[in-house]
Order: C-alpha cells, then structure tokens, then sequence
C-alpha cells in the first residue's frame, strides 16, 4: 500500500495573557474540522497547536497576581489546552513556547542568523504599547494613545538587535507574485504588497533588554528574544526542527507546512516576518497562509475591557460542544467577519439542529419501528423520486471536498444540511404515513425508509470533520459504521435486514429564547440603569444647523457602497490616506484625512460609503476622485460609515 499524503496544519500559538474568548476558540475549532476532512480523505495529517508565553506583558501580569511567571503561564496554558480538549479538537502536538527543547531551538536560530549577517545591535526608540508590544512614533498614535488598541504609551529607548528584512524583500516578492495561493484570501495578498512590501520593509526588532521574561540571547544575555522571533518558530520546532542540522524524521516528512490559519490581524507577521526567517535559514516556505475573519460579538470585536467576551465553555454549557462547533464553522464568512449572540445560537439551534437534522433522525427512526418493528430492508421497489434523493445524496460528497479544498469551511456545511433538507423533503413526497394504510404498498414503504436511513449515514459520515459527537450519536442510533470516504458515493451499503434502535434520542432539544436569555441576565447583570442613561447623554452630540437644501439640492449627490482594495500613506501630509477604491466595474482614486484613526492595513477589505460624484480635486498634489464618509465624535474620533450587512461594490446608497 503506498504511502499517506502527508498534510500538516497549525494554528496560532494562543497568548498566555488571560482566558481565551469564542472569537479565539473560532480559530482551533476551525483548524480541527480541516484536519478531521483530511484525514476522512485519507492523508496522514499532523495538527499543531499551543501557547505564546513570553513577554512583557506576562512578566506585568504575573507581578500583579502575586506569582512567577512561568506559574502564571503554566496556569493560563493549562486553561487555554482545557478549552480546546472541551471542544473535542483532535490536535497532535500541543507546543508551548516554554518548552525547553523549543527555548534551545530559538536561541540557536538567533545566533545562527546573528553569524550570517542578518541581525545587528542597534537602538530602538520611539513610544512603546506593553498590552500590544509594539513601538509606535509619536505621528502614528491617537490622541497620544495606542492606534491598536487605544491605551497610554510610554517613551521608550532601549539597545536591541534587529533583523534585516529589506535584504530579502525583493525574494519574497517574487515568491508571493510566482505562488498566488501563497494567502489566502487574495485580499489579504493585496494589502501585504501594497501596504507593507512594495513600499519598502523596515528592519525588525528582534530583542528586546527592558524585560526579562523571554528566552535570552546566548551571547548577550542581558537581551531577549524579542516575541516574533521566539513565537513564529515554534511551527518548526514543534516537529523536531534543529538548526544544526540533525532534524527529527517528524520535521523531514511534515515541513513545509501545507496551512498555517491565523487570525486576519497577525497575517503581516505570518506572511512576511515568517517567510523571510525562513529563508534566512535556508528553508522552504509553508504552502498556504490563511488569515480569518473574526468573529465578532454583536457588532464589535470582542473585548474584555468592553464586557462583551463569550466564552466557550459557558456557551457549551447552554447549548453543547457540537452546536457550538456547528455555529461558529456555519456562520462565519469566507473572507468577512462573522457575528455571534445569543439570540442568533438559539434561533440556529432550533431551525437547523433541532429542526432540520434532529428532527429528521427521529422521524426515520420512529416509522422503522413503527411499521417494521426497526428493520431496515431494501426491497427494490423504486420510484423516480428515489433517483433524484440518491443524486443529491451521492452528488454532495464532491461538492463538499471541492469547498473544504478552498478552505470554505461554512459552505461545505452548508452542502451537508442541503442533504438533510433533501431528505426532509423526500419524506413529503413519499408519504410514509400513507403509504402504511396500503398493505399493496408495503414494500415500496420498506424501500423508502432505507433510502432515508442510508441517506442519514452518509450524511451524518460528511458531518464528522465538523460535529463528530453528533455524528457518533446518528449512526449509533441507525446501528451503523462510519462510511469510509471513497464509499461515500456508493448508495446502498447500508446493510439490509438491519435493525435502528428501538429508542431514538433528541439529539438537539429546542430552546426557549426568553428561558435562555433569562439565565443569561442572572449570570450576566447588566449595567445600572442611571449609569447606561449618564453614558447616552454623553455620547449626544449637537450641530449648528447648515443652511436648508431642497430635494432636487440633496439629489444632485451620489452615494455609493466602495470596497478599498489598496491604501498607502500619503508621503507629503500627517493627515491623508490614498484608497483605491472599486464602485462597481470601476477602481476610484480618493484621498481622505482618516490616517489619526486608520492605518492602512485597518482600510484594506472595508467597504465604505463614498461620494462620487465630486469634481475630481488635488490634496497634498495627489488626485481624489471622490469622498469617503465618516462620522466624528466630540473627541473629534472618526468612524467609516459601513454597511449594516454585505453589499456589493457599486450598490447605491438612496
């Protein structure tokens, strides 16, 4: 038998800083579901995870909570690998980045690098974020706060070494513009080398002497090596990489890596940083970087310090692994961000598990013992019904290999739920129920129910990668195996004469959304009502009234919805951001003075709402063919005015 195909996927190593969210739980459940496919398909799949655990801001933490840092990292690291065996994620390798054989491994890279001439000792300054680790200039803050996340900076200088990346910019380049698959989605491609590598890459920062909380520098240790360096290397390490040469036989068949899936806002340092590491130590480059979208609470990016966080082991205590599994992989978009609340779980819970699948399952069963006394037997008696069912039944196992190919996770699911539906509607067609008034009618009867439950095994089969305790419960249910994946097309291996159980389970009992929002509210108080009423009154804001316009007067402006594509700086001005911006079939130059609010990189993939129909005029003697609207606060913040749901570039704002 020939040799497995070997697949190896990651996901980011998760900070040690606290309890991870949903929105962070997303991504291992998401990772999970591509390594349960592949296998399924047969290639020998090796899966890594784990936890980032150095830096500055854990050495603060730690100082706070009264303890050293590694029991600090040791306890959150514990948590983090809790969550992720609770969501069932079937992971090979657990990495931590305290891991002595990963630490040996960091520093002898950094030397390595260090005696090839792609580090050097220099000075870092400028204003330093410690929630966000990150040096900023004094332009490129917000109201002299973090543009990232908005908390105080401090001045900071400090002696450092740095990693020359524009000597392998023109490299990588070229390997992005040869490798189109290299990032995915291609929009994240576009705002790598518009925004970062075309422009010109700056040198690294990759140690840091303000802290001691990291893996020292062997030959300086007053330094550490500085989070990117440390945390990016851990996909090799992880699988037995040595930098002397004596490499595990893990790392020989695994590397390179075919995906690593990250969140949206590490891909600079995941698509740049890492592959330009890598060179420098003369190593192939992982196939495919893939930047998610984020999954979002309500309408915002879920934050502690705004008390929006869910977490996924409360949200599984509610409602189950494997519905939380199902609505964080169904509702999040391929390339947008997904949007998570607890109105929205119990609505899905109750129409498509419950209803659509649960439901199914229970019906099928309950006429096999009913009229059969829970034999399932193929007597041939065939309709033309039969062959449309078997079509789609059989003609989904493509359709979900081809979107699980393109990593649309969400869609693939889709398919499989579009077979429940089928069957749903095969059941409504066929009329069991009367068809066991006639005793003539008897066989077609028997023929019908094994339609439905060999349906239900290949579908619940597909369904493994993404709910696999739901799908064990299924074809237990239906005293079934679990179909190998090249038999999934082949209708009928469901053994005739078979008996289901006598007792079929919910497998998803409905909710009620006023029951399940009330113990939300017992666990969850919400704000006093003086304090939310102060808060609205401040956030009021009133105008001096411009002069009157008549219908005809606002009817000479067009709006329309933009998607920005690109974004840079404008070079002349600290104010001004250069979009190209698609409206329809056509790209638009504007020129907008957004840059104290939005980097570029934050501009890149919005769509927007945009006047385009101003006379063309120069700012900063660049050209802007139109208008980008925001909103402004009091503090003078601004905000781009978005769309509420997905629309189309060009779609007209009336």
């Amino acid at each position: 038998m020939a040799d497995k195909k070997k697949y190896y996927i990651t996901t980011a190593i998760a900070y040690t800083s606290g309890k991870p969210h949903i929105g962070n739980t997303y991504e291992i459940v998401l990772a999970d579901s591509i390594a349960r496919f592949k296998r399924q398909q047969g290639y020998d799949v090796f899966f890594q995870t784990g936890t980032d655990e150095h830096g500055q801001k854990i050495e603060l933490k730690a100082q706070e909570a009264g303890v050293t840092c590694q029991e600090f990292v040791d306890n959150v690291a514990g948590e983090i690998k809790n969550i992720w065996d609770l969501m069932n994620t079937s992971y090979d390798k657990f990495i931590r980045t305290t891991d002595k054989d990963h630490e040996a491994q960091v520093q002898k890279i950094f030397k390595k690098l260090y005696d090839q001439g792609d580090i050097y000792k220099g000075y870092y300054e400028g204003m330093y974020c410690t929630p966000c680790e990150s040096f900023f200039t004094e332009s490129q803050l917000v109201d002299g706060k973090c543009p990232d996340c908005g908390r105080p900076c401090t001045p900071a200088k400090e002696e450092a070494y740095f990693f020359k990346m524009s000597k392998y910019a023109p490299k990588l380049i070229e390997y992005i513009n040869e490798h189109p698959e290299f990032i995915q989605p291609v929009s994240r491609k576009n705002e790598m080398m518009n925004n970062f590598l075309l422009p010109g890459l700056q040198d690294l920062c990759v140690s840091r002497t303000s802290f001691k909380w990291g893996i020292p520098v062997t030959f300086d240790p007053k330094h550490v090596t500085y989070v990117w360096l440390d945390a990016l290397t851990n996909y090799i390490t992880g699988i037995g990489y040595d930098c002397d040469g004596e490499s595990s036989d893990l790392f020989k068949k695994n590397w390179p890596a075919d995906l690593h899936l990250i969140g949206k806002d590490i891909i600079r340092f995941h698509t740049i940083y890492w592959p330009i590491f890598l060179m420098a130590l003369g190593l192939p480059l992982p196939k495919q970087v893939f930047g998610h979208p984020w999954l979002l609470q309500g309408d915002g990016k879920m934050s502690k310090s705004k008390g929006n966080v869910l977490y996924a082991d409360e949200l599984a205590e509610f409602f189950g692994v494997d519905a939380v599994r199902y609505f964080v992989l169904h509702e999040m978009p391929f390339e947008n961000d997904g949007v998570i609340t607890w109105e929205l779980m119990v609505e899905r819970l109750n129409s498509e598990l419950a209803n659509t699948l649960g439901n199914l399952v229970n019906r099928t069963i309950s006429m096999s013992n009913k009229y059969f006394g829970g034999e399932v037997t193929n007597t041939g008696v065939n309709e033309a019904v039969d062959e449309d069912l078997k079509a789609v039944v059989t003609g989904t196992v493509d359709k979900v290999a081809a979107k699980m190919e393109e990593l649309r996770v969400a869609d693939a699911m889709t398919e499989i739920f579009n077979l429940f539906k089928r069957c749903n509607k095969y059941i409504d067609e066929t009329m069991p129920w009367a068809l066991a008034k006639d005793e003539a009618k008897k066989d077609r009867l028997a023929t019908v129910l094994y339609n439905l439950v060999e349906s239900i095994c290949i579908g619940a089969t597909l369904l493994k990668s993404f709910m696999p305790e739901t799908t064990d419960r299924i074809l237990a249910q239906l005293n079934a195996s679990e179909r190998a994946y090249e038999n999934l097309k082949n209708f009928g291996l469901y053994p005739s004469g078979n008996k289901v159980t006598e007792k079929p389970e919910i497998l998803f009992a409905r909710l009620d959304l006023k029951e399940v929002m009330a113990k939300v509210a017992e666990r969850h108080p919400a704000q006093p009502e003086e304090t939310q009423t102060e808060e609205k009154q401040e956030d009021i804001i009133d105008l001096e009234p411009k002069a009157e316009i008549t219908f005809e007067d606002f009817g000479k402006l067009q709006f329309q919805v933009g998607e920005i594509i690109a974004c840079e700086e404008v070079k002349k001005s600290k104010k001004l951001l250069c979009s190209q911006v698609k409206v329809g079939s056509k790209v638009r130059q504007i020129v907008s003075g957004i840059k104290s609010d939005y980097t570029p990189e934050q501009m890149v993939g919005k769509k927007v709402m945009v006047v385009t129909n101003l006379k063309p005029a120069k700012l900063a003697g660049v050209l802007s063919e139109g208008m980008i609207l925001c909103a402004e606060d009091a503090q003078g913040r601004l905000s781009l005015m978005v769309p509420e749901r997905e629309m189309p570039a060009g779609a007209e704002i009336c």
